[in-house]
């Protein structure tokens, strides 16, 4: 989870914190000046969609499907699915750097050539994927923002739901996990009003229990720890009609 202390000059609809924590050390600052540009997505600077079947040369046919990861937090999940998923291809948008440095030293170590990294707001990267681009969009334990006057700082709302189901193909998915009920709540309540997205629980184990090869965070572990019970949502995208 990105950190949640604002910078004084941040935008009221900034959905994340600081860009940086504690110093970090060679190794780490290398991978941000060697590895990181080779792996950086950006919009096409000239307004062109952006294809995100193109970013990943090296898998040789191509990716099978393409998910998103918003605000990957240290990268544990997203390292593991692309490890479990070497055919698909994975965007990651972390804005946070430590966080960014964790997950390159998982791509560097472990060999991952399905793996990409925006770190920077993700919301420019959304308004450049094409419709029906994606399969999964996953956002796990957002920033809870949890004072009344900073949530509209969530990233859920109206608007970014609405562009979460166009960029996802019909039947496509949309993960939502967090530990704080307020944010769970706030997210049931926008999803129902989100015409192309349908919650696909029908027991409550359906969003007690983790999804299907779940590999945990550092996070989720620290909220169980200290008593908080996570909670998974997932939604499909409904095909037009």
């Amino acid at each position: 989870m990105t950190d949640t202390s604002p910078p004084a000059d941040a935008s009221e609809r900034a959905f994340f914190g600081r860009r940086k924590g504690k110093r970090l050390r060679g190794l780490q600052e290398q991978r941000l000046s060697d590895l990181l540009p080779r792996l950086r997505v950006d919009p096409p600077a000239d307004g062109r969609p952006l294809d995100p079947a193109t970013l990943f040369p090296g898998l040789a046919r191509g990716p099978s499907e393409v998910w998103l990861e918003i605000g990957f937090g240290g990268g544990e999940h997203l390292a593991a699915q692309a490890a479990a998923h070497p055919e698909i291809g994975i965007i990651g948008a972390e804005p946070f750097v430590n966080g960014v440095a964790k997950l390159l030293r998982a791509v560097d170590e472990r060999a991952l050539r399905n793996v990409r990294i925006r770190d920077e707001d993700v919301s420019p990267l959304l308004a450049a994927l094409p419709d029906a681009s994606l399969a999964r969009v996953y956002l796990l334990y957002p920033d809870p923002w949890p004072k009344r006057r900073q949530r509209k700082r969530r990233f859920v709302s109206d608007e970014s739901l609405a562009e979460i189901a166009r960029v996802l193909r019909p039947g496509g998915l949309f993960r939502f996990a967090s530990d704080i009920d307020d944010y769970v709540g706030w997210t049931l309540v926008r999803t129902a009003r989100c015409p192309h997205l349908r919650w696909t629980a029908r027991t409550a184990a359906d969003w007690t229990q983790p999804y299907p090869g779940w590999p945990g965070t550092r996070y989720e572990a620290k909220a169980i720890a200290a008593g908080r019970r996570p909670t998974y949502l997932e939604f499909a995208r409904v095909a037009p009609g």
